[in-house]
């Protein structure tokens, strides 16, 4: 049986994407989207697709009236939260690709996962690149003390720093805590040039035009440093398998998983 999706952000840049993607699978079947800006039409004549037939909803509430198996969060984090927690109070499982979310929401999320006995997977960036730096960064975290987190995105990116960034301090941060050898409260000057300080992470933010999304975690040591970045193009497709995946997985756990590696294997 195919499974039953409902795809909120659905004419967004990575959602249209995905849309797309959906509509060239056998085993997936898309039955409601969400789009406010395009509600009451139907999701192929928005996207020029004519195997999508849903039709678009203004709001989650009215797109899940729709029964599904899984719904994709892919909006924004200012109506990411609510429309999870609807999500699963349907009985649905949730894929959450929206970034932005804090370790409070999650705690949420994974509360309600629990109640509803229905899994959620939130990766943020789906980008098998930036899963690989994710598992990198871990294992160097175990061996280098001192470490620190760069986040670049478009000027027009309004979340700083960037669901990407936030996943990377939470990954770090359950290796260990990074070293400061001048604790923040110690600088002489302006604290806030030494960045913010998440999950025991010394995390940046530069928001440039020029930029899509990119990522640097650099771990020092004497006379030698170690640098991981991933550098995203200008095109949603490279996040569309990795989303595929995430639907087909999410219902084999319950509860709250954060980053896509939890289901490679």
């Amino acid at each position: 049986m195919s499974i039953r999706v409902c795809l909120a952000g659905a004419t967004g840049w990575a959602g249209s994407a995905l849309a797309q993607g959906l509509a060239k699978t056998n085993d997936l079947n898309l039955v409601a989207a969400v789009s406010r800006s395009h509600a009451g039409q139907q999701l192929g004549v928005v996207l020029n697709q004519p195997t999508l037939e849903c039709l678009v909803f203004a709001t989650a509430s009215e797109a899940l009236s729709q029964p599904c198996d899984v719904f994709v969060e892919y909006t924004k984090p200012a109506v990411a939260l609510d429309n999870v927690l609807q999500a699963l109070a349907h009985g649905a499982h949730v894929v959450i690709g929206t970034s932005g979310l804090d370790d409070a929401a999650y705690a949420t999320i994974n509360e309600a996962a629990l109640q509803a006995q229905r899994g959620v997977l939130a990766v943020g960036n789906f980008a098998l690149t930036v899963v690989l730096l994710q598992k990198f960064a871990s294992i160097a975290a175990r061996y280098i003390a001192h470490s620190e987190i760069i986040d670049y995105a478009s000027d027009k990116k309004i979340d700083a720093p960037s669901g990407t960034a936030r996943e990377l301090a939470f990954r770090l941060g359950q290796v260990r805590a990074s070293t400061q050898t001048v604790p923040t409260e110690e600088i002489v000057g302006e604290q806030a040039t030494r960045g913010a300080r998440m999950a025991e992470q010394q995390v940046h933010s530069v928001r440039l035009p020029g930029y899509v999304i990119s990522i640097e975690a650099i771990f020092g040591m004497p006379d030698q440093k170690l640098i991981l970045r991933h550098e995203a193009g200008n095109g949603a497709e490279p996040y569309v398998d990795g989303a595929l995946l995430a639907i087909r997985k999410v219902n084999t756990f319950v509860g709250l998983k954060r980053g896509l590696e939890h289901v490679l294997d």
